[in-house]
């Protein structure tokens, strides 16, 4: 039987249970997404940016650092919201607590448009339209995703877990029939910015890495998960975890993690 899927609208508000371990707990973005994003997107001082789906700021700070002003950061969960507001003051910084559905964006009004492993928690054609027209013409649209696991590279505490999370739901991030994970599916991805006929560049880049985490750092990644956080069992899932961790695995869990971010250019004549 397979497991049941979160409704969009719940599991986008599960993040919020505990903002400050949230934050620590999920890895930082590879430099190198910056690092695009500021030279083929040319994110810098004063540009314009609206960011889906902020959570606790983990994009956002590098944005930030890049220069955008404004930023718009549209966060659903008002525990993330509050904790990005109080993440130190930033005049470039503006924080709406809104589904992204209620916001209205405007026309033209933005030079870049990005979202941070939160994008598969919308309706994919509604949202492009939506950002399309935001955009202006010669502006980006830029979303990625870390996403656990590498398909060349084995991953032995996921097969050792599979049984106790399998019981669980599971989230819009596994992109139905196909296996993938919604960002890593890059046909999908492509073919969905395609459809808009708004972009008139779209390209990918993406990277492999791992991280290293003892059994607490393993439970608060874990606590992270909305498909983890909103289980009636949860404080026993998360202790289970922390064991298997601990004794089978000596403390050191390595995770793989696949990087994938994708780039659309507004065309000028859509």
């Amino acid at each position: 039987m397979n497991a049941p899927v979160l409704a969009k609208a719940t599991g986008r508000a599960a993040f919020g249970l505990d903002p400050a371990s949230y934050d620590r707990s999920r890895p930082d973005y590879p430099a190198w997404v910056f690092d695009t994003l500021r030279s083929q997107c040319e994110v810098g001082a004063g540009t314009a940016v609206v960011e889906i789906g902020a959570g606790t700021g983990k994009a956002t700070r590098h944005l930030l650092a890049l220069g955008a002003n404004p930023l718009i950061a549209i966060e659903p969960d008002p525990r993330l919201a509050d904790f990005l507001k109080g993440d130190g003051a930033n005049s470039a910084l503006r924080v709406v607590n809104s589904a992204f559905e209620d916001v209205e964006l405007g026309h033209s009004r933005f030079d870049f448009a990005t979202s941070a492993t939160a994008f598969h928690w919308l309706d994919e054609s509604a949202a492009l339209a939506k950002i399309s027209t935001a955009l202006r013409p010669g502006g980006w649209w830029a979303p990625f995703w870390n996403i656990y696991g590498d398909p060349t590279k084995a991953d032995p505490f996921h097969e050792a877990t599979l049984s106790l999370l399998s019981s669980g739901p599971t989230n819009p991030s596994n992109d139905g029939q196909s296996r993938l994970e919604f960002g890593a599916n890059v046909e999908a991805r492509v073919a969905a910015i395609k459809a808009t006929s708004a972009f008139d560049i779209i390209d990918y880049r993406q990277s492999t890495w791992s991280v290293v985490l003892n059994a607490e750092q393993t439970v608060g990644l874990y606590a992270s998960y909305s498909n983890v956080s909103l289980r009636p069992d949860r404080e026993d899932v998360l202790a289970k975890l922390g064991r298997i961790a601990r004794e089978d695995f000596d403390n050191q869990v390595t995770r793989n993690v696949t990087t994938v971010l994708y780039l659309a250019r507004r065309s000028a004549s859509a």
